[in-house]
């Protein structure tokens, strides 16, 4: 199944990109589509704890089954002063 990931705030910068196509299997979880994300962009690894993931306009959790076509938005932890 095709899946579109979209990178946001310094995401984005780290990434070098605002997002990436993913075809996945059918019934892949969240959590399966952000470990081959973190293989294409090692770089958000690290913030794997503190990513909020969204799948449309629904924040998810990694066992969410995801669908044939839907966008999963990474977001940063929210910084505030």
């Amino acid at each position: 199944m095709k899946i579109q990931v979209q990178y946001f705030s310094y995401y984005k910068d780290l990434t070098k990109s605002s997002g990436t196509d993913l075809d996945l299997p059918e019934g892949s979880t969240l959590g399966e589509c952000l470990d081959r994300v973190y293989v294409i962009h090692p770089e958000l690894k690290e913030f794997r704890k503190s990513t909020l993931t969204a799948v449309g306009v629904e924040y998810q959790k990694q066992n969410y089954l995801l669908q044939d076509g839907d966008t999963v938005s990474l977001f940063p932890p929210v910084q505030g002063g």
